[in-house]
């Protein structure tokens, strides 16, 4: 039979329990919303899953070997936009800096917003891909109708000739999908004047 003195020892003891589960809890919280700009970090860094490098200027090294680059184009469903590049592909020197354009429409009538994500395949070669400007990096908008020419500038890395594994490449498929934006919420004062204006 448990007696009252036992019951006061052992409040203690269940206080640091529920405050342990309470931190792990709040851990495993803390850890689900970093889990994603971490994921992200290491895809940048490494080239994981194709995940292209940014770069600020031009490698200093231009080499012989020349690879041919694919560009492929997505719309995701909900999107009514139109999206192409001006090239299907193009071959670069290893090293060398190339300049390449989509065209994409907006065929509503109404204003959109949307960004590119992207990746290459190969897979491993992202850690290789670097660009120096691309459109994906921003939001883009586009009024109703309006169409507009969008640059991406890249190269391939030169240390990618001492990879001995990709002595055999050749091609390499640049892939963007552009995913509609969220529209921002409009203040409560818009939103009452537009149903008022209705009203009337």
């Amino acid at each position: 039979m448990t007696t009252h003195r036992d019951d006061k020892k052992l409040r203690p003891r269940d206080l640091v329990v529920a405050a342990c589960c309470g931190a792990v809890v709040a851990l495993m919280v803390g850890a689900s919303y970093a889990a994603v700009p971490l994921y992200d970090w290491f895809c940048r860094t490494t080239g994981f899953g194709g995940t292209t490098q940014v770069a600020e200027k031009a490698p200093d090294t231009i080499l012989g070997r020349t690879i041919a680059v694919r560009f492929d184009s997505n719309v995701a469903p909900g999107l009514s936009w139109k999206f192409e590049p001006e090239q299907n592909e193009i071959k670069v020197r290893i090293g060398e800096v190339a300049t390449v354009h989509y065209k994409v429409t907006n065929t509503t009538a109404r204003a959109i917003s949307a960004q590119a994500s992207y990746n290459v395949t190969p897979l491993q070669i992202g850690g290789y891909f670097n660009k120096i400007n691309c459109f994906c990096f921003t939001e883009q908008t586009l009024q109703a109708g309006e169409t507009r020419e969008m640059a991406v500038v890249f190269y391939i890395d030169p240390t990618i000739a001492d990879d001995r594994e990709q002595n055999d490449l050749n091609t390499i498929t640049l892939s963007y999908t552009f995913y509609r934006m969220r529209e921002p919420a409009r203040p409560l004062a818009q939103t009452d004047k537009a149903s008022s204006t209705r009203a009337n």
